[in-house]
């Protein structure tokens, strides 16, 4: 039998964990959902894709719980509970001794929601936890230098939150997190039906218009696709055609909330790291960056270039990887999460 379990890296999302196990790669990359009985928390019906499955289609008596809320924990049972569940199905319970893991935060999360998320880490079986922020280990991820003395602007855009920061010489300059992102989006979008189309969508039919067809910039030739909802002037089923120019114009609160957050940042840079960036652009991670022609829409507006990560989804865990593959690179530094 195994003595010491593998180190483990946690991307924590709103809409999605993911794990990465040492020597193993991805292992885990599922919905952070938990579907409980109403009247009894304690009793679990579905974790993760099996939880996604239940979402919006269960009964009465079930109840889909998402622990995790703009980068925070929500729900520090459910969020036990979650984290126990994919360490399980990421080693297994064979191991006599528990695993050191390394869990993605928002910038500036406070210490109280730093304490509440270390320890429910542990109580759901690791051995010490260490927190790294979103926008580092995406940096990382994504390739860039961040242990050199030059300037990284990387903006995470997740499904709960916007984290922007400057990264240089292993830490982060200036960041700022801001509660907009992917599920803004789906909220604006369904806002938008509602509001100027009569007809209600859910969570799930909003995430798909804004993949089919959301864009950050009006196009030059707009398309449009149906969209089945439930009209709300005769409670009937009903369909509409539904524009990219109606969907740019639902998307325009969220975009510029992203760019606010962007300006922010960029006017407490240091003047020697803002050329770097004016020379190395920002560079756009995490699931929200994919919304089509955001990064043009950036660079349009800020006159700076935006370079779009290979796989912005995954580069958040990818760094968390490289960090538990080297985790002396952690150790010294965050010593105070174990504490």
């Amino acid at each position: 039998m195994p003595f010491t379990a593998p180190d483990i890296g946690i991307d924590l999302g709103t809409a999605n964990t993911s794990l990465y196990v040492s020597g193993r790669g991805i292992v885990v990359s599922e919905p952070t959902l938990v579907v409980v009985e109403r009247d009894n928390h304690r009793t679990v019906r579905a974790v993760g894709d099996e939880a996604r499955f239940l979402y919006g289609r269960s009964p009465e008596k079930l109840m889909a719980v998402s622990s995790i809320r703009n980068g925070q924990v929500s729900d520090f049972d459910m969020t036990q509970l979650l984290i126990r569940y994919f360490l399980r199905k990421a080693i297994g319970i064979s191991y006599l001794g528990k695993p050191r893991v390394i869990v993605s935060i928002p910038c500036g999360m406070d210490d109280v929601n730093r304490k509440a998320l270390t320890e429910a880490v542990r109580y759901a079986g690791a051995r010490h936890v260490f927190l790294i922020e979103k926008p580092f280990a995406g940096a990382i991820g994504s390739g860039l230098p961040v242990y050199d003395p030059v300037g990284n602007m990387v903006v995470d855009i997740g499904a709960g939150t916007t984290d922007v920061a400057v990264i240089s010489l292993g830490g982060l300059v200036v960041s700022q997190s801001v509660p907009v992102g992917g599920a803004r989006m789906d909220e604006a979008l369904m806002n938008y039906l509602k509001r100027e189309c009569n007809i209600i969508v859910g969570r799930n039919t909003a995430e798909k218009v804004k993949m089919d067809l959301a864009t950050a910039i009006p196009l030059e030739e707009p398309r449009s696709i149906l969209v089945r909802g439930i009209n709300q002037l005769n409670t009937s089923s009903g369909t509409v055609q539904f524009s990219s120019t109606q969907a740019n114009e639902a998307l325009k609160e969220p975009c510029e909330a992203i760019l606010r957050a962007i300006r922010s940042v960029l006017e407490r840079t240091p003047p020697e790291l803002c050329a770097d960036i004016m020379r190395g652009g920002i560079h756009l991670t995490g699931g929200g960056s994919m919304l089509f022609a955001l990064d043009q829409y950036i660079s349009e507006k800020l006159e700076i270039p935006v370079l779009l990560a290979r796989d912005p989804a995954d580069c958040c865990i990818l760094g968390i990887g490289y960090l538990t593959e080297n985790i002396q690179l952690v150790t010294p530094q965050d010593k105070r999460a174990d504490k």
